[in-house]
């Protein structure tokens, strides 16, 4: 890896577009070095997490209003090109890629609960494979070219996300995401650096925006921003291929992104990227969920369910207290100083922010679950509300050191939880990732994918549908040109015979 130091420039100031931080994505996104087959797998892997995400969400409000205004932009019948597939809806049907982007990207990204990474920024970097899949389908493209799309697309998200803080300055973190997107398929469709060095100053253009959608009342636009980005992503290299421009240098410039939204005229990044020749490996240092929450819960959850056996009745509990880093304490913790974090009334995409709550349900169940966990009448059972409000998180110097270290045995997401009975005892245990993180007790491989897939699939698709999915996402590198279609699946049509009408909108 190479590490390049991108800062602002003065508008005076001699900057060679060779050192524009979009030029060097675009030759990261051009260089046609092969994907080795771990990295292969591991695309594989996470296809097959996008898609069972996306099963267990699909029936929900938010992902059904996407699909109906994707379902509002059906590919035209005098098109030359083949149109993107939406989950849940059955074949022949085709709409236009960033519709179905937006549709697939909110599917799924509604429950929070595919694949993350976390450094100096978050990222849920799977968030690229329904942009870059909606456009290798458009585009007849092959399973070989998907992954290599999708290889770029991961490599940029990440290393973006190494270096560059975005939360720090309340920006999105899907600000890294239009750019890594673009440059994916960019990849994909084997474009020249200058079109994609044009794309992916568009698409970061178009995709910053406040953290808001993370912060108090969340609301659905929380699924919805990283889908957007998505959507932008396709229509930014739609119009850098027929010649558009983009605001340069977009990270650089005298009022570009670092200058007026991040660091400012003294800041500094440390940028790394692959070198030409170099593999891109960054998927390898991401990982997935086993739980329906925010990665930074992951490891408390296991936590609170390995403590459930060392206290059987939590109503002793007379406090809880989270040792744990600074993302995790003023994220999801007491540090955001956000009272609906502690309301039994608050939102899905509330309560998966709020780690209080979250470990209040895991130690008195002992089990997490995308749907029961977060269910009203869980969220406001009376003794659930009296444990919560018994939680607090501080921050521990050692817990960040350890969330930003470099070191994969080092780096750690995890608590210590200090636990105060009743009768003055004290509980203290700790866990530094997750069960199911590559170092965790139990690591996700191609066996768990395919279980999460079941279960979350099971009473929406049907096992023939289920087995069609899998074998066929099981072949991604082997399917010919025009067969990305099979990577998509249909709910079993009974299912949206008894869903509620949808309310209609402008399209």
């Amino acid at each position: 890896m190479k590490t390049h130091i991108v800062r602002s420039v003065g508008a005076a100031e001699e900057f060679p577009r060779a050192q524009h931080l979009a030029t060097l994505v675009a030759e990261v996104a051009t260089d046609p070095v092969p994907v080795s087959g771990e990295v292969t797998d591991m695309i594989v892997n996470r296809i097959i997490d996008n898609a069972a995400v996306a099963a267990a969400s699909v029936l929900r409000g938010p992902v059904r209003t996407a699909r109906a205004q994707a379902s509002a932009h059906p590919l035209p019948a005098h098109s030359s090109r083949h149109g993107a597939t939406v989950f849940g809806l059955p074949g022949p049907q085709r709409f236009s890629p960033e519709w179905a982007a937006l549709a697939n990207g909110v599917a799924v990204r509604e429950l929070d609960f595919h694949d993350t990474f976390l450094a100096a920024e978050y990222s849920h970097p799977g968030d690229n494979i329904p942009p870059i899949l909606a456009v290798a389908q458009h585009a007849g493209r092959s399973g070989a070219e998907l992954i290599r799309g999708l290889a770029t697309g991961y490599e940029i998200q990440i290393d973006l996300v190494r270096a560059i803080c975005l939360h720090e300055h309340k920006i999105d973190h899907v600000a890294h995401l239009g750019p890594s997107a673009a440059a994916g398929i960019g990849t994909l469709l084997g474009l020249d650096a200058e079109t994609i060095y044009q794309a992916v100053g568009q698409a970061l253009h178009t995709t910053t925006a406040t953290r808001q959608s993370r912060k108090g009342e969340i609301s659905s636009w929380k699924a919805y921003a990283p889908a957007f980005a998505g959507k932008m992503a396709v229509e930014a290299v739609d119009r850098a291929m027929r010649g558009e421009g983009a605001p340069a240098p977009i990270w650089e410039g005298a009022d570009g992104v670092i200058a007026w939204l991040l660091g400012g005229t003294d800041a500094e990044y440390h940028v790394p990227l692959p070198g030409p020749g170099e593999a891109k490996r960054a998927i390898l240092d991401s990982y997935t969920k086993e739980h329906s929450a925010e990665y930074q819960s992951q490891a408390p959850i296991d936590l609170a369910r390995r403590l459930r056996a060392r206290i059987p009745d939590t109503a002793r509990i007379a406090s809880i207290v989270l040792h744990t880093s600074h993302h995790t304490h003023y994220v999801i913790g007491t540090g955001s100083g956000d009272p609906q974090k502690f309301d039994p009334r608050a939102s899905r995409e509330t309560l998966d922010h709020s780690l209080p709550y979250i470990f209040a349900v895991a130690l008195q169940d002992g089990t997490w679950h995308h749907e029961r966990s977060y269910a009203p009448e869980r969220a406001q059972r009376p003794d659930t509300v009296a444990l919560w409000h018994k939680i607090a998180t501080v921050e521990d110097p050692e817990w960040t050191r350890r969330y930003h270290a470099t070191d994969p045995a080092e780096k750690a997401f995890g608590a210590r939880a200090v636990v105060t009975l009743d009768d003055g005892t004290v509980i203290v245990d700790e866990l530094a990732v997750a069960d199911a993180h590559p170092l965790g007790a139990r690591p996700f491989a191609r066996a768990q994918y395919l279980e999460k897939f079941r279960a979350l699939a099971d009473g929406v698709v049907t096992p023939d549908e289920q087995d069609r999915f899998l074998d066929a996402a099981q072949r991604t590198p082997e399917l010919a040109a025009g067969e990305l279609d099979q990577l998509t699946f249909a709910v079993d049509p009974v299912l949206f015979d008894v869903l509620p009408a949808a309310r209609e909108g402008l399209f």
